[in-house]
């Protein structure tokens, strides 16, 4: 199973383009910092670079929420490809299409709550509470 979990913040904002056939989709690329850094020394953590693509209405949505320096979650499968860099050396990068993405930052900065890109939207006028999500049942109707 190709599955990846990262927890980082964005490098720079978002940028939603359009396909030829009309989808929508975001890039952004997510810094995670590592536990151990072996540069300890200079006080810098050493950090992994994953650069991201949340497609249609994922894209959409992270295109929305997501700027430069937000915390975010993202799941999904993770490739790897190489590119020629401009000094000639040959060099990799890791990719990561995202199937969720969960915004860990607390707010953005016009101060309103972001909503998270996966979570189903509720109806305004009556929030749900666990008591009335269950439904009575009486022992007669069970099956077994």
């Amino acid at each position: 199973m190709n599955k990846l979990t990262i927890i980082g913040n964005l490098t720079r904002d978002p940028e939603l383009r359009t396909t030829s056939s009309g989808i929508q989709v975001c890039s952004f690329t997510v810094a995670v910092n590592r536990r151990r850094s072996s540069n300890a020394d200079s006080g810098q953590p050493e950090a992994d670079f994953f650069r991201v693509t949340a497609w249609r209405q994922l894209g959409e949505i992270c295109s929305k929420y997501l700027a430069k320096g937000r915390k975010v979650c993202v799941m999904g499968p993770v490739s790897v490809s190489t590119y020629q860099g401009n000094d000639g050396q040959t060099r990799a990068t890791l990719e990561v299409t995202a199937d969720d993405v969960e915004f860990l930052s607390a707010r953005n900065e016009a101060g309103e709550a972001m909503a998270p890109a996966a979570a189903p939207q509720q109806s305004a006028s009556k929030p749900a509470s666990p008591a009335s999500s269950f439904v009575q049942v009486d022992d007669e109707e069970l099956p077994f």
